[in-house]
């Protein structure tokens, strides 16, 4: 046994775990200092035994390497002491058991998304703002590594083949990679983040995202298997919400989801999760979400929740809707209620069936009943700004009514959006619908 083995053994039997500086905080690093980095990270690959760190818990494993560091930096660095070898240390820590510079933001659970745009340019958001990080990676090579050591562990890769992948870690957070020549300026890494606390109903109305009587009113239309698209831009709470709509679905039914990648967390017992999967090294065996869609309709399901889509798999979706699988849920990008409606529309047409305009618009009519309108806004609160209901066809267009709408009254003093949920007083077409199924509307809505 080697003595840095005899110093990791020490380690796991006796040395305190230390408490670690918050996301953002630690002060950048000089060329120097990334030298012995550097250095110190070489030497403790030589030396430590992999296999022994692996089989510790995420603490003692950072425990172990710290302390080999501290030493390491004691003996090639001698000068550097206290909070600076400290510091070290840590970053240390973080090049061989994490991603590098941005581990504090990955670790930090206020956190929902990290953005690396350039080696000295990092950016993340917190509780819907986003912020400039003092974090930075030495160089390029820095950044390339970090981006291998997400996607290596996965059989993906990342070259001038294939310069830009999706994947997943280990807690289901999202990465996208894109590097040179189709990002010009740097390698970039984009993660949105998993939240294991996922949002509840009771959560989103503490935030303002909506109120408790359109809570009921949601309530209702989930149980009475009336079929909902969730319509937003990026990031502005679309998955939270489907999430949080699916504790309305009764335990008593089979729920499939599809997605790509994995996002959801659903309260109910009886879930199977689909997901889709990209292609291979050599460009084959993809599953596409349409693959998956109608591989879902042989699995006998009450529901079928698709994360979001995105192309062809709209027309399979609208099928399944309008012969028996009502009560669906999805989500969309898109700016507004009838944008939405424009896209899942697009999204046919671009998918090549060969089918008139008009028909398309008869499907969306009958399959979709509710479009739910989210937005982020100045202070980083999400809201459902728009709930309207689709009332069917006139002519060439579908119609929509207005049932719950969001007025912004100004901003307070301390920056926060002020305004008010308002019921529009209009009856939905579908009352007599859930009232036959014994599920009434809040008093409010009749």
């Amino acid at each position: 046994m080697n003595r840095w083995q005899e110093r990791l053994e020490a380690v796991i039997q006796s040395v305190p775990h230390e408490e670690h500086t918050e996301a953002g905080s630690r002060a950048p690093l000089s060329t120097s200092q990334w030298d012995l980095i550097a250095r110190i990270h070489e030497r403790l690959i030589d030396d430590l035994d992999s296999a022994k760190i692996q089989a510790l818990g995420r603490e003692e494993a950072r425990e172990a390497v710290e302390v080999a560091a501290r030493a390491t930096i004691g003996e090639l660095a001698p000068t550097v002491v206290g909070l600076e070898r400290d510091e070290l240390a840590a970053h240390v820590a973080d090049e061989v058991l994490g991603l590098g510079p941005i581990e504090p933001l990955v670790n930090d659970p206020y956190v929902s998304e990290i953005m690396v745009n350039a080696p000295d340019i990092v950016y993340f958001e917190r509780e819907g703002i986003i912020y400039r990080s003092d974090v930075q990676f030495r160089d390029f090579n820095h950044i390339m590594r970090i981006a291998e050591r997400i996607i290596a562990p996965l059989g993906r890769r990342v070259d001038e083949s294939s310069p830009y992948v999706d994947a997943r870690l280990a807690d289901g957070s999202r990465v996208n990679i894109i590097i040179p020549p189709v990002a010009p300026d740097s390698p970039t890494i984009s993660i949105r983040k998993f939240r294991a606390d996922r949002y509840k109903v009771a959560d989103l109305i503490e935030v303002g995202t909506f109120t408790d009587e359109m809570s009921q009113f949601l309530r209702a239309c989930v149980r009475g298997r009336l079929s909902v698209l969730i319509s937003g831009g990026a990031a502005t709470g679309k998955t939270t919400l489907l999430n949080a709509l699916s504790a309305f679905i009764p335990e008593s039914e089979r729920i499939v989801t599809i997605e790509d990648p994995n996002e959801l967390k659903l309260q109910q017992p009886h879930v199977v999760r689909l997901e889709a999967r990209p292609p291979n090294l050599e460009g084959r065996n993809a599953v596409t979400q349409r693959d998956l869609l109608r591989n879902a309709l042989r699995m006998r399901p009450d529901r079928i929740i698709v994360g979001e889509v995105r192309g062809s798999e709209s027309f399979d979706m609208l099928q399944a809707m309008n012969t028996g699988h009502e009560g669906s849920l999805t989500t969309v990008h898109a700016n507004s209620p009838r944008d939405a409606l424009a896209r899942v529309e697009n999204m046919v047409l671009m998918a090549g069936f060969d089918l008139p305009v008009r028909a398309i618009r008869e499907q969306i009519a009958s399959a979709i009943h509710l479009v739910l309108q989210l937005a982020r806004f100045v202070d980083g609160s999400r809201k459902i700004v728009n709930v309207s209901e689709i009332s069917g066809m006139e002519s060439q267009t579908i119609t929509m009514q207005e049932l719950f709408r969001f007025y912004q009254e100004g901003l307070d003093d301390n920056g926060r959006v002020v305004g008010q949920h308002v019921c529009t007083g209009i009856q939905p077409r579908f009352v007599e619908q859930l009232e036959r199924v014994g599920i009434p509307l809040p008093t409010a809505m009749l």
